[in-house]
């Protein structure tokens, strides 16, 4: 059954060569409130410049676009072509202000709406991992 949901931006990524800045919109900047304890966040952002019927469609690729790589599914692979265009990228916070994180870095896109935040808790990550080769 296929149900639709709508997303409203909280923020947008600002991605320059001096600083990666993640505004946030002022309705949500209540949501900041204790952020300055954490190290680092998981940042989902909407892969806004793939959002087409065509990138939507492709549901098989070549891992990190390498030809050498196998034909995997999207949803093996971290690709910007995929059904929903949600990114997620765990990011070492700088600084918190009153509307913006400052964080190391991001591999996303200047101008890339964040559609929510998410405090990173190391827990999250326990266990064994195992990858493909191709990583």
């Amino acid at each position: 059954m296929e149900e639709a949901f709508t997303i409203h931006p909280i923020g947008v990524i600002h991605n320059t060569d001096d600083e990666v800045r993640i505004e946030i919109y002022p309705p949500y900047t209540a949501g900041l409130l204790g952020l300055e304890q954490f190290s680092h966040i998981n940042v989902l952002y909407w892969l806004h410049l793939n959002d087409t019927p065509e990138a939507r469609g492709i549901l098989q690729v070549q891992p990190r676009k390498n030809p050498a790589n196998p034909l995997t599914g999207v949803f093996a692979t971290h690709s910007p072509r995929r059904p929903n265009p949600i990114a997620l990228s765990r990011c070492r916070i700088t600084a918190v202000t009153l509307d913006s994180i400052v964080v190391d870095q991001i591999d996303a896109l200047d101008g890339s709406p964040v559609i929510d935040i998410k405090s990173f808790f190391p827990q999250d990550n326990e266990g064994p991992v195992k990858v493909p080769d191709w990583q």
